[in-house]
């Protein structure tokens, strides 16, 4: 089956309530991804499939666990599921949730979500009827394993969405103990942007027999979007992170932050330039996490700053810049990063500011996308005069040198050792209370025997045994 055959999804052979959901979506024709992976999944064949984010993977794995639940209809078991769906972050499990909800709508398939942030017993008593579609994050659904809430040896398809991440050391172990209670007899399918050699291997090792789909090149980035970089000194990243997002045709901005602070740091930053921003990171609840992103996703806040928790979690048409305030350390999660932008067709910008620190990781992203991506040299423009300083906003970098911290505070003259740090000389005059350390009265009699005015007993040495040492100290007069 050639692609150019399929330019509708009424040709790949769903079911009636299905193609009536996607229609009512506004869904008509399928992307590349789902043109060959679809038929591949309906055949009952284990898939590896490969395509740049943002290019519809959710729905090349849902459509057809939907066709199977229609096609195969019973109730499922108690505490078991059918399908299930693996995926590295919370927002991404919300989101691949809806999206069954939305292309099930007509099919009404029992799901469930079980993600971290939450509490575990109301996810637990949503399992104990089963359902169709559980979409997990591997450690809270490790945690519902453990306590009995959900059995997994009924799995008839079992989806890892971002590969990549999913299979990376971080997972490899909940992968491989989830993987350990699911029945042998069962269709694998993982889906990611990226997949390097070494991971595609992992991968390997837990499919049977897989098909690849690669409809694009790997790890390449959507060609609508414009890609810029700032070369610029880090005290200069604030200034100019407040000039970008004060362009006339911004209209929403992701901006990434390598850290959690340094998330927190950003938003404060821009708090003081007059910028009302969000953060969403790993240190922030589940609440506030849901209420930064249905802000920004309702356009009240415009910046949302995030680490790369977000990079393969958040979905919103409207992302019109996507800034990296901090490149990342690991070239593919660059482009995750941009792919938030330029989404379902759509054109994007994504702005990268480098500083002399971050330019090793600029090589690596460049040779990973084989382009050179075009750049604008902003260096030393922190030193401009008249520049404006932001307050508690600054980069994610090594600390400051020397000069850069300010003065040191006074510091002692008093000999070293004499006298406990940052307490400066002792005043003129002033003497030990107890005289020097070797003149200290030392105890040599036994351990209290008898005391009763707290004055210590003096007497001949114990034999045999050192003498213990304590903290001399003056008797009362």
């Amino acid at each position: 089956m050639k692609e150019r055959y399929l330019t509708t999804f009424n040709e790949l052979g769903l079911a009636e309530p299905i193609l009536k959901a996607l229609a009512e979506a506004n869904h008509t024709t399928p992307t590349p991804i789902q043109i060959q992976a679809v038929p591949q999944v309906l055949a009952g064949r284990d898939l590896i499939g490969i395509a740049q984010t943002g290019t519809g993977k959710t729905a090349a794995f849902a459509l057809p666990i939907l066709q199977h639940l229609v096609t195969h209809r019973f109730r499922p078991e108690r505490r078991s599921a059918r399908a299930l769906v693996l995926s590295p972050t919370r927002e991404l499990s919300g989101q691949i949730l809806e999206s069954f909800r939305l292309y099930g709508k007509h099919v009404r398939p029992s799901t469930a979500l079980a993600i971290g942030g939450v509490p575990i017993g109301r996810q637990a008593r949503a399992l104990a009827n089963g359902v169709d579609v559980l979409v997990a994050t591997p450690g809270r659904l490790v945690d519902l394993l453990e306590n009995n809430a959900v059995r997994l040896d009924m799995v008839e398809v079992l989806v890892l969405d971002e590969a990549d991440q999913m299979l990376d050391m971080g997972f490899i172990h909940a992968i491989r103990a989830i993987c350990a209670r699911l029945p042998a007899k069962r269709r694998n399918l993982f889906f990611s942007a990226t997949m390097p050699r070494e991971i595609e291997k992992l991968a390997d090792s837990l499919l049977t027999d897989p098909v690849r789909v690669a409809v694009t090149p790997v790890a390449k980035t959507a060609d609508r979007i414009e890609q810029k970089v700032f070369f610029t000194d880090r005290a200069g990243k604030p200034n100019l992170l407040v000039e970008v997002l004060s362009e006339p045709d911004l209209d929403r901005a992701l901006v990434f932050s390598r850290t959690k602070h340094g998330a927190d740091r950003v938003v404060k930053g821009l708090a003081g330039a007059g910028i009302a921003a969000e953060a969403i990171h790993g240190n922030k609840s589940q609440p506030q996490r849901e209420r930064a992103l249905a802000a920004f996703r309702q356009g009240v806040v415009k910046v949302l700053v995030a680490t790369d928790i977000a990079a393969r979690g958040i979905d919103v048409p409207g992302v019109s810049h996507v800034i990296n305030y901090d490149l990342p350390n690991v070239p593919e999660s660059y482009v995750h990063r941009i792919g938030r932008t330029a989404r379902a067709g759509r054109e994007g910008i994504a702005i990268s500011l480098c500083d002399g620190e971050e330019r090793a990781f600029l090589r690596d992203i460049e040779r990973l996308i084989k382009i050179t991506i075009p750049s604008v040299d902003r260096r030393g423009e922190s030193r401009r005069e008249g520049a404006p300083r932001l307050e508690g906003f600054r980069s994610d970098g090594p600390r400051p040198a020397r000069e850069e911290r300010g003065p040191r505070g006074p510091r002692s003259d008093a000999p070293r050792g004499a006298r406990p740090f940052n307490r400066g000389p002792r005043p003129e005059g002033e003497a030990r209370k107890d005289g020097p350390r070797h003149d200290r009265p030392h105890h040599d009699g036994p351990r209290h025997e008898g005391r009763t005015d707290g004055v210590r007993r003096e007497g001949p040495p114990r034999e045999g045994r050192r003498p213990p040492r304590r903290k001399a100290y003056n008797a009362a007069p």
